[in-house]
């Protein structure tokens, strides 16, 4: 059988350990693989080759992805769907493996429901907002990239008696928010799910200034949209010189931590073997207290990840 692998919408850290082992695990397992290039992109204009060892060699510890990816708005077009539908055919590919997000998995779905093709979905989005997985690839690698940036940052606000604001990625989802917020003792965490009580903060950290805290940090979430709102609050309400960073995409970018190499090695091997027993496969992997398991494209794309509560309960907790 031959078998691709493909990579679609945002990167993240541990594609590249997936996609080295999908072609190793590919080849043990006697199979073809193949590689498609530029996303979805690349699968309407037919740039999926052949993968050797040569492609995938040394590739484990570095971030991003060596086939690159794309978002496609020609793919929400009838005409590029078959004729990527064609490429597959044209190459002999049964079965694919998809790394992406919820974005990739809906064209997916739509690919799908149209067409006899057999795909296996990994989630691989730093947001970690796939609906029906507790991980992400992607997820641990981004949160150390923020860790290292916070307690960066942190050093320099109690040296010059400042506030910092941090915004971080997730698009509506606050999960690396909320964890930058816990695992870097913020004072402030604002994310899209949850409600800023202003007025309690404002009154626990006017206090606390006036009992000597000289330093504040604030993590905000992009999806929350207010970064300048809050900046301006801090330096009006509470009298601290304010500094805005913007973390932006380094959070997407740098070596795959350990977890991430481990996932990676896992979920690939996962969807690799679902591919070669099942002829219908159309589904995602996911991974829930300890456990992979499959769950169909349709639950995953028609409904909302949500927050756990312990992680909403948390910014209550913070000092």
């Amino acid at each position: 059988m031959a078998l691709a692998v493909m990579c679609s919408g945002g990167d993240a850290p541990g594609m590249n350990p997936a996609i080295k082992k999908f072609v190793d695990y590919a080849q043990k397992k006697d199979q073809v693989p193949y590689l498609i290039y530029d996303g979805l992109e690349g699968l309407i204009d037919n740039k999926i080759k052949k993968a050797t060892h040569h492609e995938v060699a040394g590739i484990v510890h570095i971030g991003g992805t060596i086939i690159r990816s794309s978002r496609s708005k020609r793919f929400f077009e009838y005409e590029y769907r078959l004729q990527a539908f064609n490429n597959l055919n044209l190459h002999d590919i049964q079965g694919v493996v998809v790394l992406g997000g919820d974005g990739s998995f809906r064209a997916m779905q739509r690919f799908s429901s149209e067409f006899d093709i057999n795909f296996v979905g990994i989630p691989s989005t730093i947001d970690n907002d796939i609906y029906g997985t507790e991980y992400c690839l992607g997820v641990d690698t981004a949160l150390n990239v923020i860790r290292d940036a916070l307690d960066k940052i942190r050093d320099t606000a109690a040296s010059f008696n400042r506030a910092f604001l941090i915004e971080v990625m997730g698009r509506d989802c606050g999960y690396l928010a909320v964890v930058s917020a816990m695992i870097s003792g913020a004072e402030i965490c604002i994310i899209p799910e949850v409600e800023f009580k202003r007025d309690e903060v404002e009154k626990k950290l006017t206090q606390e200034i006036k009992d000597g805290r000289n330093y504040i940090l604030a993590i905000i979430s992009e999806g929350a949209k207010k970064t300048s709102e809050i900046h301006e609050w801090i330096q009006d309400k509470l009298g601290l010189e304010t500094r805005v960073s913007i973390l932006g995409h380094i959070q997407r970018g740098g070596n795959p931590s350990v977890y991430d190499r481990m996932m990676a090695f896992d979920f690939t091997i996962q969807a690799v073997d679902y591919l070669l027993s099942h002829n219908d496969s159309n589904k995602v992997v996911v991974f829930n207290k300890g456990e992979f398991s499959f769950m169909e494209i349709e639950d995953v794309v028609s409904n909302k990840y949500e927050l756990p509560e312990h992680l909403l309960n948390a910014i209550n907790y913070l000092d």
